[in-house]
């Protein structure tokens, strides 16, 4: 019990630091109404950017700035492959997200690259964790009021139209094609601030850190919006409940792990957390019109 209540700070930290990839994945999935699977790609693209501005002498929040950079090339890219080559979504960010692989090798020039907090000045890192609680934690902050600005601007009611009813937003004279794009390109941008962040949280880049990246941030965003939907009706709010999703996760998987569950099936533990979470508003529905259905036969 005192290991978990110990482990419980570095899960808050690394759930504040996938968060930021767990909003970036709820602009995507939720908003855009769009299955981008880039960020598996562009994650590691993040954190490899970040590590190599750091080791070759850039500030830590020049290095962050650099990454979101890089995560907006990546979703353009992806962007591109499905507005202008007619790629299908889950295919366009599987190009990407394979692309990615060769590139983040090049920025890396190995498939990992370590980054010590002895030796250069980090923004998080796994030692302090209680000072990387509190920086990622105002960073989400800072993140989801931008965000709420710019969803309530011209620009991103657009965006937001565009996900709700693409033939509609045509008839109302908006480019959908710009506005997928542009989607692509914020929500890959802040999944490169959490690879970013991540990386010198762990103290590494490595080309594989993104590895079932989407897995985590749909978990979080599941999580968040059937533990706080009913709660939280704001759109800022709901991007925090993405956010405290994201938290718990990393909770539930400190708690799995103090239980003696092996770590070569957290991966498979994850997968089955968010189909459980997924399922469950189904089943929910599918539980409640059969009782209302069974009350108005005994009604009648």
């Amino acid at each position: 019990m005192e290991a978990l209540i110990n482990a419980l700070p570095g899960s808050a930290a690394q759930g504040l630091i996938w968060g930021i990839l767990a909003i970036g994945v709820y602009i995507t999935f939720k908003v855009l109404d769009y299955a981008d699977l880039t960020v598996d790609g562009s994650l590691a693209t993040g954190g490899a950017v970040a590590v190599m501005c750091i080791i070759n002498g850039a500030n830590p929040y020049v290095a962050i700035a650099a990454a979101f950079a890089a995560g907006m090339l990546a979703g353009f890219v992806t962007g591109l492959f499905h507005t202008v080559f007619g790629i299908p979504p889950i295919l366009s960010g599987i190009l990407t997200q394979l692309g990615l692989y060769s590139v983040n090798m090049r920025i890396l020039g190995k498939a990992n690259q370590a980054v010590s907090v002895d030796q250069y000045a980090l923004t998080v890192s796994l030692r302090y964790i209680k000072e990387a609680c509190i920086t990622t934690g105002i960073c989400c902050i800072i993140i989801i009021l931008i965000l709420y600005w710019f969803f309530g601007t011209e620009l991103g009611a657009s965006i937001r139209a565009t996900g709700c009813n693409q033939n509609m937003a045509r008839a109302q004279g908006i480019n959908t094609n710009v506005q997928k794009v542009l989607g692509l390109v914020l929500s890959n941008g802040l999944v490169g601030i959490s690879g970013a962040l991540y990386a010198q949280y762990q103290g590494s880049a490595d080309v594989n850190m993104g590895r079932g990246a989407i897995v985590i941030g749909l978990a979080s965003v599941i999580i968040g919006e059937v533990a706080f939907g009913k709660i939280f009706h704001n759109f800022a709010l709901r991007m925090f409940a993405a956010v405290l999703g994201a938290i718990i996760y990393f909770i539930v998987i400190a708690v799995v792990l103090q239980l003696g569950l092996s770590t070569n099936d957290l991966k498979l533990f994850s997968a089955l957390i968010v189909a459980l979470f997924l399922a469950l508003p189904h089943l929910k529905g599918s539980y409640f019109a059969k009782a209302g259905s069974r009350g108005g036969k005994k009604d009648a």
